[in-house]
Protein backbone atom coordinates (compact mmCIF):
# COMPACT_ATOMS: atom_id res chain seq x y z
CA UNK A 1 0.00 0.00 0.00
CA UNK A 2 2.88 2.35 0.07
CA UNK A 3 3.42 2.78 -3.65
CA UNK A 4 -0.73 3.75 -3.40
CA UNK A 5 -0.20 6.27 -0.36
CA UNK A 6 2.45 7.58 -2.47
CA UNK A 7 0.66 8.36 -5.53
CA UNK A 8 -2.20 9.47 -3.26
CA UNK A 9 -0.01 12.29 -1.65
CA UNK A 10 1.47 13.38 -5.24
CA UNK A 11 -1.79 15.66 -5.49
CA UNK A 12 -2.25 18.70 -4.03
CA UNK A 13 -5.49 18.74 -2.01
CA UNK A 14 -8.38 20.69 -3.44
CA UNK A 15 -9.49 22.88 -0.42
CA UNK A 16 -5.30 23.57 -0.32
CA UNK A 17 -4.89 25.46 -3.38
CA UNK A 18 -7.73 24.40 -5.92
CA UNK A 19 -5.18 25.66 -9.30
CA UNK A 20 -2.33 23.56 -7.85
CA UNK A 21 -4.70 20.32 -7.47
CA UNK A 22 -6.19 20.98 -11.21
CA UNK A 23 -2.28 21.26 -12.55
CA UNK A 24 -1.61 18.57 -10.26
CA UNK A 25 -4.33 15.98 -12.08
CA UNK A 26 -3.64 16.54 -15.78
CA UNK A 27 -0.28 15.72 -15.25
CA UNK A 28 -0.33 12.79 -13.16
CA UNK A 29 -3.34 11.26 -14.64
CA UNK A 30 -1.31 12.02 -18.03
CA UNK A 31 -3.60 13.96 -19.87
CA UNK A 32 -1.07 16.22 -21.21
CA UNK A 33 2.42 17.62 -21.37
CA UNK A 34 4.04 20.86 -21.60
CA UNK A 35 5.68 21.43 -25.12
CA UNK A 36 8.77 23.78 -26.01
CA UNK A 37 5.95 26.52 -27.29
CA UNK A 38 5.00 28.67 -24.30
CA UNK A 39 0.88 28.14 -23.72
CA UNK A 40 0.90 25.08 -25.86
CA UNK A 41 0.13 21.65 -24.77
CA UNK A 42 0.66 18.18 -25.90
CA UNK A 43 -3.19 16.01 -25.44
CA UNK A 44 -1.58 12.40 -24.64
CA UNK A 45 -3.33 9.17 -25.57
CA UNK A 46 -5.50 9.80 -21.89
CA UNK A 47 -6.26 12.98 -22.77
CA UNK A 48 -6.77 12.69 -26.49
CA UNK A 49 -8.93 9.25 -26.10
CA UNK A 50 -11.64 11.61 -23.50
CA UNK A 51 -11.68 14.26 -26.82
CA UNK A 52 -12.27 11.53 -29.44
CA UNK A 53 -14.94 10.13 -27.76
CA UNK A 54 -17.10 14.20 -26.86
CA UNK A 55 -16.02 14.69 -30.94
CA UNK A 56 -17.91 10.74 -31.73
CA UNK A 57 -20.97 11.85 -29.78
CA UNK A 58 -21.12 15.01 -31.15
CA UNK A 59 -20.64 14.44 -34.74
CA UNK A 60 -22.76 11.76 -34.92
CA UNK A 61 -25.56 14.77 -33.81
CA UNK A 62 -24.55 16.81 -35.83
CA UNK A 63 -24.71 14.83 -38.63
CA UNK A 64 -28.06 13.54 -37.68
CA UNK A 65 -28.98 17.01 -37.81
CA UNK A 66 -27.76 17.34 -41.10
CA UNK A 67 -23.99 18.92 -40.89
CA UNK A 68 -21.52 18.21 -43.40
CA UNK A 69 -17.75 18.24 -42.00
CA UNK A 70 -15.11 20.41 -44.04
CA UNK A 71 -11.56 21.08 -43.55
CA UNK A 72 -10.66 24.92 -44.19
CA UNK A 73 -6.94 26.43 -44.67
CA UNK A 74 -5.29 27.28 -41.69
CA UNK A 75 -3.88 30.56 -42.49
CA UNK A 76 -6.12 33.88 -43.06
CA UNK A 77 -4.77 36.57 -45.20
CA UNK A 78 -4.91 39.87 -43.57
CA UNK A 79 -7.40 41.54 -45.97
CA UNK A 80 -9.66 38.85 -45.51
CA UNK A 81 -9.28 39.50 -41.85
CA UNK A 82 -10.37 43.00 -42.26
CA UNK A 83 -13.70 42.72 -44.53
CA UNK A 84 -15.56 42.58 -41.02
CA UNK A 85 -14.31 45.13 -38.76
CA UNK A 86 -15.93 44.40 -35.33
CA UNK A 87 -14.45 40.56 -36.21
CA UNK A 88 -11.07 41.74 -36.51
CA UNK A 89 -11.24 44.54 -33.32
CA UNK A 90 -12.49 41.53 -31.37
CA UNK A 91 -9.88 38.97 -32.19
CA UNK A 92 -6.59 41.42 -33.07
CA UNK A 93 -5.10 41.39 -29.18
CA UNK A 94 -4.92 37.39 -29.98
CA UNK A 95 -3.96 37.22 -33.38
CA UNK A 96 -0.96 35.12 -34.48
CA UNK A 97 1.11 36.36 -37.47
CA UNK A 98 3.10 34.91 -40.25
CA UNK A 99 5.32 37.16 -42.12
CA UNK A 100 8.02 34.77 -43.83
CA UNK A 101 7.42 31.79 -46.24
CA UNK A 102 10.35 30.44 -46.22
CA UNK A 103 13.59 32.93 -46.80
CA UNK A 104 10.91 35.34 -48.30
CA UNK A 105 9.34 38.39 -46.55
CA UNK A 106 5.48 37.72 -47.46
CA UNK A 107 3.60 40.39 -49.29
CA UNK A 108 0.75 39.78 -47.34
CA UNK A 109 0.37 38.86 -43.73
CA UNK A 110 -1.19 35.75 -42.72
CA UNK A 111 -3.13 35.34 -39.56
CA UNK A 112 -2.98 32.03 -38.26
CA UNK A 113 -6.73 31.56 -37.63
CA UNK A 114 -8.31 32.12 -34.26
CA UNK A 115 -11.70 31.25 -35.83
CA UNK A 116 -13.08 30.89 -39.74
CA UNK A 117 -16.06 32.64 -40.27
CA UNK A 118 -13.85 34.71 -42.74
CA UNK A 119 -12.85 32.01 -44.57
CA UNK A 120 -16.45 30.11 -44.46
CA UNK A 121 -17.97 33.53 -45.61
CA UNK A 122 -15.49 33.70 -48.61
CA UNK A 123 -16.15 29.82 -49.81
CA UNK A 124 -19.86 30.47 -49.24
CA UNK A 125 -19.74 33.41 -51.58
CA UNK A 126 -18.25 31.19 -54.40
CA UNK A 127 -20.76 28.62 -53.79
CA UNK A 128 -24.44 30.07 -53.13
CA UNK A 129 -26.07 31.61 -55.88
CA UNK A 130 -29.74 30.70 -54.99
CA UNK A 131 -32.07 29.69 -52.26
CA UNK A 132 -31.56 26.24 -53.38
CA UNK A 133 -27.96 26.73 -52.37
CA UNK A 134 -29.58 26.49 -49.05
CA UNK A 135 -29.11 26.25 -46.07
CA UNK A 136 -25.31 25.11 -45.91
CA UNK A 137 -24.98 23.11 -42.87
CA UNK A 138 -21.15 23.11 -42.20
CA UNK A 139 -18.72 22.30 -39.41
CA UNK A 140 -14.56 21.13 -39.04
CA UNK A 141 -12.75 20.00 -36.90
CA UNK A 142 -9.62 21.50 -35.83
CA UNK A 143 -7.34 23.46 -33.54
CA UNK A 144 -6.64 27.15 -33.32
CA UNK A 145 -4.72 29.81 -32.40
CA UNK A 146 -5.40 32.54 -30.00
CA UNK A 147 -2.31 34.40 -27.99
CA UNK A 148 -3.49 34.13 -24.44
CA UNK A 149 -1.11 36.00 -21.87
CA UNK A 150 -2.12 33.58 -19.45
CA UNK A 151 -2.61 30.12 -19.87
CA UNK A 152 -3.82 26.78 -18.36
CA UNK A 153 -3.97 23.41 -19.66
CA UNK A 154 -7.51 23.05 -21.63
CA UNK A 155 -9.11 25.87 -20.25
CA UNK A 156 -7.14 28.38 -21.83
CA UNK A 157 -3.87 27.62 -24.05
CA UNK A 158 -2.51 29.23 -27.39
CA UNK A 159 -3.66 26.32 -29.46
CA UNK A 160 -6.87 24.52 -28.61
CA UNK A 161 -8.85 21.41 -30.58
CA UNK A 162 -12.16 22.67 -31.36
CA UNK A 163 -15.50 21.85 -33.61
CA UNK A 164 -16.64 25.20 -35.46
CA UNK A 165 -20.14 24.98 -36.97
CA UNK A 166 -21.09 27.59 -39.64
CA UNK A 167 -24.10 27.81 -41.72
CA UNK A 168 -26.08 29.84 -44.18
CA UNK A 169 -30.15 29.88 -44.04
CA UNK A 170 -32.67 31.58 -46.43
CA UNK A 171 -34.43 33.49 -44.13
CA UNK A 172 -33.63 34.80 -40.14
CA UNK A 173 -36.15 32.43 -38.27
CA UNK A 174 -33.99 29.43 -39.53
CA UNK A 175 -30.97 30.98 -38.76
CA UNK A 176 -31.95 31.51 -35.13
CA UNK A 177 -33.97 28.11 -34.86
CA UNK A 178 -30.45 26.42 -35.85
CA UNK A 179 -28.68 28.50 -32.96
CA UNK A 180 -31.21 27.17 -30.44
CA UNK A 181 -30.84 24.16 -31.76
CA UNK A 182 -26.80 23.62 -31.50
CA UNK A 183 -26.81 25.34 -28.21
CA UNK A 184 -29.71 22.24 -26.96
CA UNK A 185 -27.17 19.64 -28.41
CA UNK A 186 -23.97 21.27 -26.28
CA UNK A 187 -26.55 21.35 -23.08
CA UNK A 188 -27.65 17.76 -23.79
CA UNK A 189 -24.04 16.55 -24.19
CA UNK A 190 -23.07 18.27 -21.02
CA UNK A 191 -25.97 17.26 -19.02
CA UNK A 192 -26.36 13.80 -20.30
CA UNK A 193 -23.03 12.59 -20.94
CA UNK A 194 -20.88 14.86 -19.21
CA UNK A 195 -23.15 14.80 -16.06
CA UNK A 196 -22.30 18.56 -15.99
CA UNK A 197 -25.51 20.75 -15.29
CA UNK A 198 -25.29 23.74 -17.66
CA UNK A 199 -27.57 27.20 -17.66
CA UNK A 200 -28.47 28.01 -20.65
CA UNK A 201 -29.31 31.50 -21.90
CA UNK A 202 -27.96 34.58 -23.83
CA UNK A 203 -25.21 36.54 -23.60
CA UNK A 204 -25.40 40.31 -22.90
CA UNK A 205 -24.43 42.87 -25.48
CA UNK A 206 -21.42 43.62 -24.02
CA UNK A 207 -20.27 40.08 -23.69
CA UNK A 208 -21.51 38.60 -27.54
CA UNK A 209 -19.14 37.08 -29.95
CA UNK A 210 -17.65 39.84 -32.43
CA UNK A 211 -19.87 40.16 -35.32
CA UNK A 212 -22.61 38.68 -33.60
CA UNK A 213 -26.26 39.93 -33.47
CA UNK A 214 -27.11 37.36 -30.39
CA UNK A 215 -24.87 35.27 -28.71
CA UNK A 216 -26.52 32.23 -26.45
CA UNK A 217 -24.49 30.24 -24.19
CA UNK A 218 -24.04 27.29 -22.07
CA UNK A 219 -22.54 28.14 -18.31
CA UNK A 220 -21.13 25.30 -15.91
CA UNK A 221 -19.97 25.92 -12.41
CA UNK A 222 -16.74 24.02 -11.52
CA UNK A 223 -16.18 22.33 -7.68
CA UNK A 224 -14.73 26.17 -6.39
CA UNK A 225 -17.93 27.89 -7.65
CA UNK A 226 -16.11 29.69 -10.48
CA UNK A 227 -18.28 30.07 -13.93
CA UNK A 228 -16.75 28.14 -17.19
CA UNK A 229 -18.15 29.28 -20.45
CA UNK A 230 -18.70 25.49 -21.74
CA UNK A 231 -19.61 26.23 -25.50
CA UNK A 232 -21.51 29.15 -27.19
CA UNK A 233 -23.92 29.69 -30.50
CA UNK A 234 -24.00 32.83 -32.29
CA UNK A 235 -26.60 34.41 -34.62
CA UNK A 236 -24.84 36.90 -37.28
CA UNK A 237 -27.71 37.95 -39.13
CA UNK A 238 -26.50 39.05 -42.40
CA UNK A 239 -23.50 41.07 -41.43
CA UNK A 240 -21.04 38.97 -42.44
CA UNK A 241 -22.81 38.52 -45.76
CA UNK A 242 -23.28 42.15 -46.55
CA UNK A 243 -19.44 42.24 -45.96
CA UNK A 244 -18.70 39.45 -48.01
CA UNK A 245 -20.95 40.19 -50.78
CA UNK A 246 -22.59 36.44 -50.44
CA UNK A 247 -26.03 36.82 -52.26
CA UNK A 248 -28.21 34.53 -53.37
CA UNK A 249 -31.68 34.81 -55.76
CA UNK A 250 -34.45 34.02 -53.60
CA UNK A 251 -37.92 32.61 -54.34
CA UNK A 252 -39.40 36.09 -55.49
CA UNK A 253 -36.23 36.00 -58.30
CA UNK A 254 -34.93 38.87 -56.19
CA UNK A 255 -31.08 38.80 -54.40
CA UNK A 256 -31.09 38.33 -50.77
CA UNK A 257 -28.49 38.18 -47.89
CA UNK A 258 -28.12 34.60 -46.50
CA UNK A 259 -28.63 34.76 -42.28
CA UNK A 260 -25.61 33.40 -40.90
CA UNK A 261 -24.91 31.20 -37.59
CA UNK A 262 -21.67 29.96 -35.81
CA UNK A 263 -21.33 27.53 -33.02
CA UNK A 264 -18.40 25.50 -31.35
CA UNK A 265 -17.07 23.50 -28.31
CA UNK A 266 -13.61 22.47 -27.21
CA UNK A 267 -10.90 20.73 -25.25
CA UNK A 268 -12.04 23.42 -22.61
CA UNK A 269 -14.40 20.81 -21.81
CA UNK A 270 -12.28 18.32 -20.44
CA UNK A 271 -11.23 21.00 -18.19
CA UNK A 272 -15.02 21.33 -16.60
CA UNK A 273 -14.85 17.32 -16.37
CA UNK A 274 -11.58 18.00 -14.39
CA UNK A 275 -12.73 20.27 -12.19
CA UNK A 276 -16.85 19.68 -12.05
CA UNK A 277 -16.17 16.19 -10.79
CA UNK A 278 -12.75 15.46 -9.68
CA UNK A 279 -11.24 14.97 -6.69
CA UNK A 280 -8.26 14.57 -4.02
CA UNK A 281 -7.23 11.00 -5.52
CA UNK A 282 -7.53 12.13 -9.01
CA UNK A 283 -10.22 11.98 -11.84
CA UNK A 284 -13.60 10.55 -11.73
CA UNK A 285 -14.84 10.20 -15.28
CA UNK A 286 -18.30 10.09 -16.68
CA UNK A 287 -18.64 6.95 -18.34
CA UNK A 288 -20.06 8.07 -21.64
CA UNK A 289 -16.73 9.71 -22.23
CA UNK A 290 -13.80 7.62 -20.29
CA UNK A 291 -11.33 5.69 -22.36
CA UNK A 292 -11.66 2.66 -20.25
CA UNK A 293 -15.29 2.67 -18.81
CA UNK A 294 -14.49 -0.45 -16.43
CA UNK A 295 -10.93 -2.04 -15.48
CA UNK A 296 -10.63 -5.40 -14.09
CA UNK A 297 -8.24 -6.00 -10.98
CA UNK A 298 -7.28 -9.77 -10.49
CA UNK A 299 -7.12 -10.42 -6.44
CA UNK A 300 -4.39 -13.10 -5.65
CA UNK A 301 -3.95 -13.64 -9.47
CA UNK A 302 -0.93 -15.90 -8.58
CA UNK A 303 -3.80 -18.79 -7.31
CA UNK A 304 -5.28 -21.45 -9.84
CA UNK A 305 -8.05 -20.03 -12.18
CA UNK A 306 -7.96 -16.30 -11.50
CA UNK A 307 -6.33 -14.97 -14.30
CA UNK A 308 -8.36 -17.17 -16.27
CA UNK A 309 -11.66 -16.32 -14.61
CA UNK A 310 -10.41 -12.55 -15.27
CA UNK A 311 -9.65 -13.08 -18.87
CA UNK A 312 -13.48 -14.94 -19.16
CA UNK A 313 -15.18 -11.54 -17.51
CA UNK A 314 -12.70 -9.40 -19.89
CA UNK A 315 -14.14 -11.52 -23.32
CA UNK A 316 -17.78 -11.20 -22.08
CA UNK A 317 -17.36 -7.70 -20.68
CA UNK A 318 -15.63 -6.56 -24.30
CA UNK A 319 -18.66 -5.90 -26.84
CA UNK A 320 -20.68 -4.45 -24.05
CA UNK A 321 -18.21 -1.74 -22.75
CA UNK A 322 -14.73 -0.22 -22.72
CA UNK A 323 -12.65 -2.47 -20.68
CA UNK A 324 -9.40 -3.17 -19.80
CA UNK A 325 -7.56 -6.30 -17.80
CA UNK A 326 -4.99 -5.12 -15.61
CA UNK A 327 -2.84 -8.42 -15.47
CA UNK A 328 0.40 -6.75 -14.96
CA UNK A 329 2.57 -7.78 -11.87
CA UNK A 330 1.70 -4.57 -9.74
CA UNK A 331 -0.45 -5.34 -6.62
CA UNK A 332 -3.90 -4.57 -6.61
CA UNK A 333 -3.22 -1.71 -3.86
CA UNK A 334 -0.93 -0.30 -6.90
CA UNK A 335 -3.40 -0.99 -9.57
CA UNK A 336 -6.69 0.57 -7.52
CA UNK A 337 -4.69 3.80 -6.73
CA UNK A 338 -3.88 3.96 -10.31
CA UNK A 339 -7.41 3.94 -11.91
CA UNK A 340 -8.55 6.06 -9.01
CA UNK A 341 -6.12 8.39 -10.86
CA UNK A 342 -7.46 8.34 -14.09
CA UNK A 343 -10.78 8.82 -13.15
CA UNK A 344 -12.19 4.86 -14.56
CA UNK A 345 -16.12 5.08 -13.23
CA UNK A 346 -16.12 0.92 -12.40
CA UNK A 347 -13.32 -1.53 -10.66
CA UNK A 348 -14.00 -5.14 -10.74
CA UNK A 349 -12.53 -6.96 -8.87
CA UNK A 350 -12.25 -11.21 -9.00
CA UNK A 351 -10.32 -13.26 -6.38
CA UNK A 352 -10.29 -17.19 -5.36
CA UNK A 353 -13.43 -16.20 -2.51
CA UNK A 354 -15.45 -14.54 -5.20
CA UNK A 355 -14.54 -17.27 -7.49
CA UNK A 356 -15.84 -19.85 -5.03
CA UNK A 357 -19.45 -17.98 -4.31
CA UNK A 358 -19.51 -17.23 -8.24
CA UNK A 359 -19.69 -12.88 -7.62
CA UNK A 360 -17.29 -10.08 -8.43
CA UNK A 361 -16.99 -6.88 -6.65
CA UNK A 362 -17.96 -3.72 -8.34
CA UNK A 363 -16.73 -0.46 -7.10
CA UNK A 364 -17.88 2.97 -7.95
CA UNK A 365 -15.52 5.52 -8.73
CA UNK A 366 -17.25 8.59 -7.67
CA UNK A 367 -18.19 7.17 -3.97
CA UNK A 368 -16.16 4.01 -3.77
CA UNK A 369 -19.35 2.05 -2.97
CA UNK A 370 -18.78 -1.57 -3.24
CA UNK A 371 -21.44 -3.82 -5.00
CA UNK A 372 -21.11 -7.75 -4.68
CA UNK A 373 -22.67 -8.78 -8.16
CA UNK A 374 -23.50 -12.41 -9.42
CA UNK A 375 -21.38 -13.33 -12.41
CA UNK A 376 -24.44 -14.64 -13.73
CA UNK A 377 -25.90 -11.15 -14.24
CA UNK A 378 -22.80 -9.69 -14.75
CA UNK A 379 -24.45 -8.17 -18.25
CA UNK A 380 -26.90 -6.45 -16.57
CA UNK A 381 -25.59 -5.55 -13.46
CA UNK A 382 -22.39 -3.24 -15.58
CA UNK A 383 -24.44 -0.90 -17.26
CA UNK A 384 -26.81 -0.12 -14.27
CA UNK A 385 -24.19 0.55 -12.35
CA UNK A 386 -22.03 2.76 -14.83
CA UNK A 387 -25.36 4.79 -15.18
CA UNK A 388 -25.66 4.67 -11.47
CA UNK A 389 -21.92 6.71 -11.40
CA UNK A 390 -23.36 8.90 -14.23
CA UNK A 391 -26.31 10.25 -12.12
CA UNK A 392 -24.76 10.23 -9.03
CA UNK A 393 -21.80 12.50 -10.55
CA UNK A 394 -24.70 14.81 -12.03
CA UNK A 395 -26.54 14.95 -8.81
CA UNK A 396 -23.55 16.12 -7.27
CA UNK A 397 -22.35 18.95 -9.25
CA UNK A 398 -26.15 20.18 -9.28
CA UNK A 399 -26.76 20.32 -5.68
CA UNK A 400 -22.76 21.91 -5.41
CA UNK A 401 -24.48 24.54 -8.03
CA UNK A 402 -27.65 24.90 -5.69
CA UNK A 403 -25.70 25.47 -2.97
CA UNK A 404 -23.69 28.25 -4.44
CA UNK A 405 -26.15 30.51 -6.25
CA UNK A 406 -27.73 33.39 -3.97
CA UNK A 407 -30.35 36.35 -4.92
CA UNK A 408 -29.19 39.76 -4.04
CA UNK A 409 -31.96 42.41 -4.51
CA UNK A 410 -29.95 45.22 -3.66
CA UNK A 411 -26.09 46.67 -3.65
CA UNK A 412 -25.18 45.94 -0.04
CA UNK A 413 -26.63 42.60 -0.62
CA UNK A 414 -24.67 42.13 -3.62
CA UNK A 415 -21.47 43.48 -2.79
CA UNK A 416 -21.55 40.99 0.79
CA UNK A 417 -22.06 37.79 -1.05
CA UNK A 418 -19.28 38.70 -3.97
CA UNK A 419 -16.78 39.12 -0.89
CA UNK A 420 -17.67 36.03 0.80
CA UNK A 421 -16.65 34.24 -2.61
CA UNK A 422 -17.33 32.25 -5.47
CA UNK A 423 -20.73 30.97 -6.53
CA UNK A 424 -23.54 32.42 -8.96
CA UNK A 425 -25.18 35.50 -8.00
CA UNK A 426 -28.78 36.03 -9.74
CA UNK A 427 -29.59 39.55 -8.97
CA UNK A 428 -31.58 42.19 -11.65
CA UNK A 429 -30.06 44.04 -14.28
CA UNK A 430 -31.56 47.60 -16.36
CA UNK A 431 -29.98 46.37 -19.38
CA UNK A 432 -27.33 49.64 -19.40
CA UNK A 433 -23.67 48.59 -20.18
CA UNK A 434 -22.47 51.12 -17.35
CA UNK A 435 -24.17 49.21 -14.76
CA UNK A 436 -22.35 45.82 -16.20
CA UNK A 437 -19.35 47.85 -16.05
CA UNK A 438 -19.56 48.49 -12.42
CA UNK A 439 -20.60 45.37 -11.30
CA UNK A 440 -17.47 43.78 -12.68
CA UNK A 441 -15.27 46.46 -11.65
CA UNK A 442 -15.86 46.43 -7.72
CA UNK A 443 -16.67 42.88 -7.51
CA UNK A 444 -14.61 40.77 -10.42
CA UNK A 445 -17.90 39.31 -11.68
CA UNK A 446 -19.18 39.29 -15.24
CA UNK A 447 -22.36 38.70 -16.67
CA UNK A 448 -22.69 34.58 -17.44
CA UNK A 449 -25.93 34.90 -19.26
CA UNK A 450 -29.87 35.66 -18.77
CA UNK A 451 -31.18 32.50 -18.46
CA UNK A 452 -33.41 30.74 -20.93
CA UNK A 453 -35.27 28.87 -18.72
CA UNK A 454 -38.70 30.67 -17.45
CA UNK A 455 -38.47 29.26 -14.08
CA UNK A 456 -34.62 30.71 -13.44
CA UNK A 457 -35.61 33.66 -15.78
CA UNK A 458 -38.43 34.95 -12.77
CA UNK A 459 -37.74 38.36 -11.66
CA UNK A 460 -36.85 38.60 -8.13
CA UNK A 461 -37.13 42.39 -7.51
CA UNK A 462 -38.35 45.37 -9.52
CA UNK A 463 -35.19 47.48 -10.17
CA UNK A 464 -31.82 47.03 -11.02
CA UNK A 465 -29.50 45.80 -7.97
CA UNK A 466 -26.76 48.12 -9.24
CA UNK A 467 -28.47 51.64 -9.78
CA UNK A 468 -31.88 50.89 -8.67
CA UNK A 469 -33.67 51.94 -12.17
CA UNK A 470 -36.25 49.74 -13.40
CA UNK A 471 -34.79 46.35 -14.06
CA UNK A 472 -35.40 44.87 -17.66
CA UNK A 473 -33.18 41.24 -16.77
CA UNK A 474 -32.56 38.86 -14.18
CA UNK A 475 -28.94 37.99 -15.05
CA UNK A 476 -26.85 35.33 -13.13
CA UNK A 477 -23.30 36.73 -12.52
CA UNK A 478 -20.01 34.94 -11.47
CA UNK A 479 -16.16 34.75 -11.61
CA UNK A 480 -15.35 32.91 -14.77
CA UNK A 481 -12.36 30.95 -15.82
Amino acid sequence: MADQKKLVEAITPMNEDFAKWYTDIVKKAELIDYSSVRGCMILRPYGYAIWENIQRILDTRFKETGHENVAMPLFIPESLLQKEKDHVEGFAPEVAWVTYGGSEKLSERLCVRPTSETLFCEHFAHIIHSYRDLPKLYNQWCSVVRWEKTTRPFLRSVEFWWQEGHTMHETEEEARKETLQMLDIYASLCENELAMPVLKGQKTKKEQFAGAEATYTIEAMMHDGVALQAGTTHYFGQGFAKAFNIQFTGRDNKLAYPHQTSWGVSTRLIGGIIMTHGDDNGLVLPPAVAPIQVVIIPVAANKPGVMEKARELFARLKGLVRVKLDDSDNSPGWKYSEYEMKGVPLRLEIGPRDMENNQCVLVRRDNREKIVVSLDELEQKVPEALEAVRKGLYQKALDNRQNMTFDAKDWETFLSIAQKGNGFIRAMWCGDEECENKIKEETGLKSRCIPSDPALREPIADTCVCCGKPAKHLIFWGRQY
